[in-house]
């Protein structure tokens, strides 16, 4: 599906996402130090550009703001984007910054080191208020952003416009992806989240996360005290105890699912476009929590992140199969296997 198509149809985009973008160069040999790789993969990256395309790998219309170099990766940006189906409109370039590359290692199952190149600044961070179109931010079914963009400005500044804009409209979702790379110190990104939260409605992050965005590491108090905030969908990943959702009157828990993982850098991103998925039809929650639990599973099974996301069959089949398994077996994964809720997002 190109651009076109997932602009079209009535209303506004159903998936808006706003924040990091670039091109993740991936290692073809797994185990192996940076040092002595000696082929790579190159593949869209970032994590709000990443839950844009598990969107649309679902049938949503999506699109994202970022802004990239003016350079061939950019314009790599600019094709993927196109080819995996998110409307690039809101993609534009910044002169004299390059477009951010990121290297990992992969030694699974839960070792994956992100080397981020983004100096002097990412083109991303350069996202300005007076260029956002706030008319999209209104109009979108949901509007997805990072913790990330709120680690410099420019960006800040439109960050927090886009949120005015929309209001706290429903489904108005803040990841609390947290890297510390990007931010001088912790408090300093405390501060800037706890602002965040009074503007967004749904919150979803891991426990070391939400401690720096609530003080509070325990899922329940965690959920508890993003509640308190305003919040109205909380979802605390929980590592191998899979993952926590409260409202004001629902808690559900959904177990891990098991996979033997590849590289589990996608798997959140892949986690929060099947939320958005799930949240756009209707379903109950336990079943929205269980669906994307295994879309991200899968991508924690491939090597990269925005074109290994699954469509809804992919995923519905893949939970007939568990079904279908040996309940012990099914309970008891592995050392070598994780959940969609035990890695990271997308570089």
């Amino acid at each position: 599906m190109k651009a076109g198509a997932a602009a079209s149809g009535a209303g506004g985009f159903e998936v808006l996402t706003m924040g990091r973008v670039g091109v993740d160069l991936y290692p073809l040999q797994s185990r192996t130090r940076l040092q002595d790789v000696e082929t790579f993969g190159k593949f869209l990256g970032g994590s709000p550009t990443n839950v844009a395309v598990a969107a649309a790998r679902h049938g949503r219309r999506s699109a994202v703001i970022t802004r990239t170099g003016r350079d061939p990766f950019g314009t790599f940006i600019h094709q993927a984007l196109r080819d995996l189906g998110v409307d690039d409109r809101f993609v534009s370039a910044v002169d004299g910054l390059p477009t951010p590359i990121t290297f990992c290692e992969i030694f699974p199952p839960d070792d994956f080191p992100l080397y981020f190149y983004r100096y002097p600044s990412a083109p991303d961070l350069q996202i300005r208020a007076s260029e956002i179109d706030l008319d999209a931010v209104r109009s979108a079914s949901i509007y997805w952003s990072t913790v990330t963009g709120l680690s410099a400005e420019p960006s800040r500044a439109a960050h927090f416009a886009a949120w005015q804009a929309r209001g706290r409209a429903p489904l108005t979702i803040l990841d609390l992806d947290y890297r510390p790379m990007f931010w001088d110190d912790p408090r300093q990104a405390h501060a800037e989240v706890d602002r965040a939260l009074s503007m967004v409605t749904v919150a979803l992050g891991n426990r070391a996360e939400c401690e720096v965005a609530v003080g509070e590491s325990d899922p329940d108090r965690a959920a508890e005290a993003l509640l308190g905030r305003g919040i109205e969908l909380a979802i605390v990943k929980r590592g191998p105890d899979g993952v926590l959702a409260r409202t004001r009157d629902e808690r559900v828990e959904a177990a891990a699912f098991p996979v033997e993982v590849v590289n589990g850098l996608g798997a959140g991103d892949a986690f929060g476009g099947a939320l958005c998925h799930g949240l756009l039809a209707g379903w109950p929650l336990e079943r929205v929590l269980g669906f994307a639990n295994v879309a991200g599973a899968i991508v924690a099974s491939r090597l990269e992140c925005s074109t290994a996301m699954p469509t809804e069959d992919e995923v519905e089949e893949r939970m007939g199969e568990q079904k279908n398994n040996n309940n012990e077996e099914a309970a008891a994964p592995s050392p070598g296997h994780a959940a969609a809720e035990l890695v990271h997002g997308g570089a």
